[in-house]
């Protein structure tokens, strides 16, 4: 099993129930990577002579960014899933082929799908964005803090009405348009269904030996070691998860998605060193006069954590809770000795004392889960009155994420100081 083994999904209609996309996505990496919730603003930048500092690069700044809510780690500038404010929802995945990954620092995965979602206002839009940087800017760099690790990336683009697989190996790339459900997990998943192509995509993989010419084209088989004809059969995460989005197709809602991410027999909830860090779940109403709604966790261990929902909406109140402290340090480098600051946020620091109480103390962990699952019960409630009422009460939605943030801390606190 590779490290860093994230699962996206998406499910559109009409295998969903009531005309929404769903996304829905685990961050599965080193165990004690926080991962923070934040929100940025749209922002209009007239000065475009100021380049844009990502994690390791500088790229050219574009006349306008729209709203985006980010679930990232917390030592980088870009994210490893999130949404905007039209209803654009990216999460990337790592993948390893047969091109040798580049150590050159460039932009990270991660660093693309933030800058899809800041610029972008559709699920092709941003595919378009993230191809045309990687064109002009190319893939690279360490992507864990204090260790040595790249990858190149796939990503799942969503929005209200379709969605996207896109697979890169450095700077080629396929993207398919999904139909009914779809799932990427760390592997080359494009076979021989390429709705759209690096121009050079299929020479290069001829002139490498990969491809003879004659033969249907396969992605995942040229350009990765992946049997695209055992593919579906064999005990991979990415076959695991396909088998339940189809098991439930048909009568998928955001409640499937949940479980799906909470699915331990599977291995899409992952333990152990590398493990689930963050999750999000994501409903995307085709019906525009309805608010797409994020659901984020902000926490590892998905079972134990609380999908609390953030609605796009004006002036929302800043995430204080989920965001990490900033450091004036020189950036993350593999070279040892590292030692790592500590980036925990107010919730992530109650989540983490509290599931050692629910290690150690059997009476008061089933408290505190009784009491989770209550919370994210009210959650629930709240999401299917906004989507059934169609009424948002503003005073209340600028302040929803947060809200529900305080209300899992005042879970946690009672029995961790008891």
């Amino acid at each position: 099993m590779q490290p860093y083994s994230c699962d996206t999904f998406v499910a559109l209609p009409p295998a969903t129930v009531g005309n929404r996309v769903i996304f829905g996505k685990n961050s599965d990496r080193l165990f004690d990577e926080v991962q923070e919730v934040i929100y940025f603003p749209a922002a209009v930048h007239s000065d475009l002579e100021k380049r844009l500092k990502c994690t390791y690069i500088e790229v050219d700044q574009v006349p306008e960014t729209y709203a985006v809510v980010l679930s990232r780690p917390a030592w980088l500038w870009g994210a490893e899933m999130g949404a905007n404010e039209h209803g654009v929802c990216i999460g990337n995945e790592a993948i390893w082929g047969r091109e040798d990954i580049s150590k050159e620092e460039a932009l990270l995965g991660m660093d693309l799908v933030r800058l899809g979602l800041e610029r972008a206002d559709t699920a092709e839009k941003a595919l378009n964005v993230i191809v045309d940087l990687l064109g002009k800017y190319g893939q690279g760099g360490n992507c864990a803090e204090g260790e040595e690790f790249s990858y190149y990336n796939s990503f799942l683009i969503a929005d209200r009405n379709e969605a996207w697989i896109l697979e890169t190996s450095g700077k080629f790339w396929a993207a398919e348009k999904v139909q009914g459900v779809r799932n990427i997990s760390n592997q080359f998943s494009i076979t021989t269904k390429i709705d759209r192509e690096h121009p050079d995509m299929r020479n290069y993989a001829k002139q490498r030996g990969w491809w003879d010419g004659k033969e249907e084209f396969d992605f995942a088989a040229a350009y990765s070691y992946t049997d695209t004809a055992t593919m579906m059969t064999s005990p991979s995460r990415y076959c695991q998860g396909h088998k339940l989005l189809n098991k439930h197709k048909g009568n998928i809602t955001y409640e499937t998605m949940v479980e799906i991410l909470r699915d331990r027999p599977s291995g899409i909830n992952m333990k152990g060193e590398f493990l689930t860090t963050a999750s999000m779940v994501s409903i995307l109403p085709q019906d525009p006069s309805l608010p797409c709604i994020h659901l984020l966790t902000g926490t590892p261990h998905p079972e134990r954590s609380v999908f609390k929902p953030f609605i796009f909406v004006p002036h929302v109140s800043p995430l204080l809770d989920t965001k990490s402290p900033t450091f004036e340090l020189e950036r993350p480098v593999a070279k040892k000795p590292y030692v790592k600051p500590d980036r925990r946020h107010l919730l992530y620091q109650n989540h983490q004392q509290a599931l050692e109480m629910i290690s150690n103390h059997k009476e008061k962990g089933k408290t505190i889960l009784d009491n989770v699952r209550k919370l994210e019960k009210e959650v629930f409630e709240e999401i299917e009155s906004i989507l059934q009422n169609r009424h948002l009460d503003m005073d209340k939605t600028v302040n929803l994420f947060p809200q529900y943030v305080r209300d899992e801390i005042k879970i946690y606190q009672p029995n961790i100081s008891s």
